[in-house]
């Protein structure tokens, strides 16, 4: 038998009503921030514009997981999206202004020829696999190359896409990525694990998105993990921002 005394009994009170609390407002975090994120994909019409709202989630939260960590472009608040679960001779890659709530763009996107014909079906972080490359990437700068101007990019999940670089994996423009060759060919050309985009719209692509910001490369896989996908951190930072947007408003 146990004897629990009333001091020690106001201890374990108090601890419970701590846990309580505690776990109170971890839930109550949590449905703020997906209340949050389900208000801006309705505003934002990206169910209209053929975004699922779980790639979406995924891609929200490596976002602010990634400003949490400093890594992203303080002044730039946009994300890149590409569902490569979706087909080549579909659009797949949406450019969103998170506070605007706009799809700045939607469009075509190719996958490695690796990685599939019609749908990209296998990844890889491994150099000449002409893959494609899963997960969270953060834009760097513009060069010139034998595709023109081209948009370097830094690969952050280990194990996934960090080779990006020593594979030359960036944002260029292609003739193979356009509405004429899917009509003729029933699918996208491919590269070589670059997500590459129509040449017409290539340049005004690279200079919005380069300097800082996120691209998330989303497809169906049993495989892939990423510390970017952790919802309690992602929280924080957006339970930071809500309460400075609510300092800023009371200070008016």
């Amino acid at each position: 038998m146990s004897f629990v005394s009333p001091a020690n009994s106001a201890v374990t009170s108090d601890t419970a009503e701590s846990i309580t609390i505690s776990d109170s407002s971890a839930a109550t975090g949590k449905e703020s921030f997906e209340d949050f994120l389900e208000d801006l994909y309705d505003e934002a019409d990206l169910n209209k514009a053929g975004l699922s709202f779980d790639v979406f989630r995924r891609a929200a939260t490596g976002f602010y997981n990634l400003k949490e960590q400093r890594k992203l472009n303080g002044s730039k608040s946009l994300l890149t999206v590409i569902d490569f679960g979706k087909p080549s001779s579909q659009k797949r890659l949406w450019i969103v202004d998170l506070d605007k709530k706009k799809v700045l763009y939607h469009s075509l996107v190719a996958h490695g020829s690796g990685s599939g014909n019609e749908r990209a079906v296998k990844f890889s972080n491994t150099v000449n696999s002409h893959m494609s490359s899963l997960g969270f990437y953060v834009t760097e700068n513009t060069y010139i190359g034998k595709h023109g101007l081209s948009l370097k990019l830094n690969g952050l999940d280990r194990g996934f896409n960090t080779n990006a670089k020593q594979r030359a994996v960036v944002v260029h423009g292609a003739d193979y990525v356009s509405e004429s060759f899917v009509r003729q060919h029933g699918r996208l050309g491919r590269s070589h694990g670059c997500p590459a985009l129509p040449k017409e719209i290539t340049s005004q692509v690279v200079q919005l998105i380069k300097g800082g910001t996120l691209l998330y490369i989303d497809a169906p896989s049993a495989n892939y993990s990423s510390a970017y996908l952790n919802t309690d951190s992602a929280i924080k930072r957006f339970e930071t921002e809500i309460m400075a947007k609510q300092s800023k408003l009371l200070s008016k």
